[in-house]
């Protein structure tokens, strides 16, 4: 079948798409996701009774996919990944991990807060959705903070690292110069003007999602953060099973972590010999003082980056759509866009079903920073845009006719996506866009830090023995380890490995699917022979759409 071709649906489609209103009913911010900004602008019930209807839900799905037979290889696919995605949940509920889910960067202290960087505002129907859901923050804040206390009721929390970090989070959204207050103080910028009631409406649902805020602030501050674990290592039975939840995929991983120590160790030896390249008999370091020095390679406030972003991106949607991929007009709009918050990070968010809300590339840029490197940078916008996930995730969104919804919107692993970001980095330079040393030593240097991560991240929560053998891994020892292997400011370096410390297996599901997209290719060619075709790999495996790793191996094999 083709793309576009059309497809009937079947009832295993049924199924998924009935979970994705299932989806949407139990958590509105999943429509606002998907662009069905209709179904409502409140929050999930992040309370232990809302968890429980949730898992309740996952289990009677489970059992209508076991009922229902695939009728095609389509059906073959949508059953296995939404089956192993649903059992994941089942599993994860009962390792209770929901009692401590609570992290720096994907929790939902985040996720409450960050769902409103994607709602319209144009019309004064989006600000009234808007002022409908900051009401809402309390009640949802309130049931996460049950659901934590039950934690500690049970003995089971997060780290103490972690609460302080997001009690500092906290804090910040419930200042009075915060993201609510700020974020209403531009209502009717692209309206116009609002009515009074709902200007008014919008100020009092800020100042009520900010004291929500400040209230969760207190509970981490007086109730978890004396109750939370000093041990930041989750331990080899939770990390496998986080790691699965990342991948859509079972590794070894005490091989997949003396992988990591070897291809850290390419890294280092390919980034030097770049670094010679750009001037002779330098080292990594002194090539990196050198390309800091060249005004030509700098980029000076936001505005100049986000228009750098945006051109480059155009630039390569325009000429990989001419020369290598099939891209379609509707994924050939993708938004640069520096993002409304200040912790650092550079993230894709996907077009809604109908494109009205493009693909959407976000830069959220800390505080204090006003110069950036477009040698450092241009392999990202390649990561974030085109090959890597916009082209990825627009792709699947576009398939309309052959995918149901849930398998273009919400199906799918990091290791899938993050792994062809990466592999994405490798095949632009491939293709001779990073051929300048200055650029190609950028993209290392993130591949670097990538590999550095699986290295750190299984090592600290395996307790394994550092590289050197020289002791076991501890999270001082992983501060030193990344600061060594990043070239990045102490807070960028603090942020992340805060991230590895509380979100166990995401970062290493990046190289590791990387490893995995490139196995898929090397076996296909291997098998192939002189029939193998790269860009039909690649159309065929993007027409699947999100999967776990797993699942696309098996989808890829004849």
């Amino acid at each position: 079948m083709t793309l576009n071709e059309q497809r009937t649906p079947t009832p295993v489609d049924q199924i998924a798409e009935q979970w994705v209103d299932t989806l949407v009913e139990l958590d509105p911010t999943v429509g606002t996701y998907i662009g069905r900004n209709r179904d409502g602008a409140g929050f999930a019930d992040y309370s232990p009774d809302g968890h429980a209807r949730y898992i309740q839900a996952a289990t009677e799905v489970i059992t209508a996919l076991d009922a229902t037979p695939a009728v095609d290889a389509v059906d073959e696919v949508t059953t296995a990944d939404l089956r192993s995605t649903l059992a994941l949940d089942l599993e994860s509920s009962a390792a209770r991990l929901q009692l401590r889910d609570l992290n720096v960067i994907a929790s939902p202290a985040q996720e409450i807060r960050e769902v409103f960087d994607l709602m319209p505002t144009s019309t004064v129907a989006d600000w009234s959705n808007i002022s409908a859901r900051l009401q809402a923050v309390p009640a949802a804040v309130t049931g996460y903070i049950e659901t934590l206390r039950l934690g500690i009721e049970q003995g089971v929390t997060p780290a103490r690292r972690q609460v302080i970090e997001v009690l500092g989070q906290a804090r910040r959204n419930a200042a009075n110069d915060g993201f609510f207050n700020h974020f209403v103080a531009e209502a009717g910028l692209e309206t116009g003007s609002l009515p009074a009631s709902l200007a008014n409406d919008l100020t009092a649902g800020a100042h009520k999602a900010a004291a929500a805020y400040d209230t969760l602030a207190g509970f981490l501050s007086d109730e978890l953060a004396p109750r939370a674990t000093e041990e930041d290592a989750i331990g080899r039975d939770l990390y496998a099973l986080s790691s699965r939840r990342f991948l859509g995929a079972s590794i070894d991983l005490d091989e997949t972590y003396e992988w990591g120590i070897q291809e850290l160790a390419r890294m280092v030896e390919e980034q030097e010999s770049i670094a010679r390249q750009i001037k002779p008999g330098a080292t990594v370091l002194e090539a990196i003082e050198f390309l800091d020095t060249d005004p030509t390679r700098k980029l000076h406030g936001t505005d100049a980056l986000q228009r750098w972003m945006q051109d480059t991106s155009d630039r390569a949607v325009a000429e990989l759509g001419e020369t290598q991929f099939d891209i379609p007009e509707e994924i050939r709009r993708l938004e640069c866009m520096i993002a409304p918050t200040q912790e650092g990070g550079i993230y894709y968010t996907g077009p809604t079903d109908d494109f009205s809300r493009p693909g959407r590339m976000w830069w959220s840029v800390p505080v204090g920073v006003t110069e950036f490197d477009t040698w450092r940078e241009l392999t990202t916008v390649y990561h974030e845009g085109v090959p890597g996930h916009h082209l990825q995730i627009g792709q699947a969104v576009y398939n309309r006719d052959k995918l149901n919804t849930w398998r273009r919107q919400l199906a799918g692993t990091s290791g899938h996506a993050e792994g062809w970001a990466l592999y994405a980095e490798r095949l632009m330079e491939q293709l001779g866009y990073l051929d300048d040393p200055a650029d190609r030593l950028g993209m290392l240097d993130g591949q670097r830090m990538r590999a550095a991560r699986v290295v750190l991240d299984i090592g600290v929560h395996l307790g394994k023995p550092v590289p050197d053998g020289s002791q076991k891994w501890t999270a001082d020892y992983a501060f030193d380890f990344l600061a060594k292997n990043v070239n990045m400011n102490e807070g960028f370096v603090k942020f992340e490995v805060n991230r590895y410390l509380g979100w166990p297996g995401q970062a290493p599901s990046y190289k590791v699917g990387q490893r995995i997209w490139e196995q898929l290719r090397d076996e296909a060619e291997a098998r192939e022979g002189t029939a193998f075709n790269i860009r039909e790999f690649h159309r065929k495996a993007l027409d699947l759409g999100g999967v776990g790793l797993d699942t696309l191996r098996s989808a890829l094999q004849p």
